[in-house]
């Protein structure tokens, strides 16, 4: 396997994120020194792609990550529908590629600098899952992230994909009972955000006690279910105030706010302007 090591600081820097769906006969275009890294997350299909001299084919549940300074270049068209998610960031420092002879675990001290990020250049991760959910994020808000809450919650979950990828490879992952509770947790508030929820309703609904739940949640999204909620139905309601000509308490009661002036305070909060600012600005 090869990996990818970034000496931090400085940290990666997000730039970009889009989803691509290729027909039978579609491929990756080719391209040389784009000048980012270039992180591939297939979802559906299979690409079939070329560095300089290697070559892969990356299938659902696999991601790749492309380096900026080589040619990258399709080595067959895709045979089948292909769907995946790409994520551009820059990083400014100093980086290089290894294989598994030459890999160590990173070991991070307070004297320690640099901190050497250690990436996976092809592989199958286990939290495939929270990858792609993250990935689902950052697009849904890339017309929608504004001021510095936006800027830094982009920052956040580049960094929250980069370290699942890390950690899935240097034996620190969390107990899978806790990853699978936590996505079922986060999978049922996106489900059900529209209706009153509480921890007691999380636990009567996924049969575990509602403590462990919110450990479970902390732990892998480093939030509580009910601040996971929150978030969601803020990010929901940011969409239909561009793509709808609903009214603000129409908005905030479809989205789970059943007091307007309570949704409105928590939007500003959250955004640094109230909905109908938002709405005349970005719609």
């Amino acid at each position: 396997m090869n990996w990818i090591q970034l000496e931090l600081p400085p940290l990666p820097y997000y730039i970009t994120t889009g989803r691509t769906h290729f027909k039978p006969g579609e491929q990756h275009p080719n391209r040389r020194n784009i000048g980012l890294f270039d992180l591939l997350v297939v979802v559906q299909g299979t690409l079939h792609i070329g560095e300089d001299d290697r070559r892969w084919t990356a299938s659902e549940g696999e991601t790749l990550l492309l380096l900026p300074d080589r040619y990258h270049y399709a080595t067959a068209p895709c045979q089948t529908e292909t769907v995946f998610y790409w994520i551009h960031f820059a990083f400014s420092g100093t980086f290089s590629a290894s294989s598994d002879a030459d890999f160590t675990l990173p070991i991070r001290h307070a004297w320690a600098n640099p901190y050497k990020l250690q990436l996976p250049q092809y592989a199958a991760p286990k939290p495939f899952a929270r990858i792609r959910n993250l990935l689902e994020q950052l697009l849904e808000q890339a017309d929608t992230a504004v001021g510095a809450a936006g800027y830094w919650k982009e920052q956040q979950q580049l960094m929250d994909v980069l370290r699942m990828l890390e950690e899935d490879k240097s034996g620190e992952q969390l107990p899978r009972s806790v990853i699978r509770l936590a996505e079922r947790t986060e999978a049922y508030l996106r489900q059900h955000y529209q209706r009153e929820l509480t921890n007691e309703a999380l636990a009567e609904a996924l049969h575990f006690h509602p403590n462990y739940i919110v450990r479970c949640m902390k732990e892998i999204y480093h939030c509580t279910p009910m601040d996971y909620l929150h978030q969601y139905r803020l990010e929901q309601a940011k969409l239909l105030l561009i793509k709808t000509e609903w009214p603000v308490a129409a908005v905030g009661e479809h989205v789970g706010f059943q007091y307007t002036p309570y949704f409105s305070s928590c939007f500003k909060r959250h955004t640094g302007m109230s909905p109908l600012a938002f709405r005349k600005q970005y719609a």
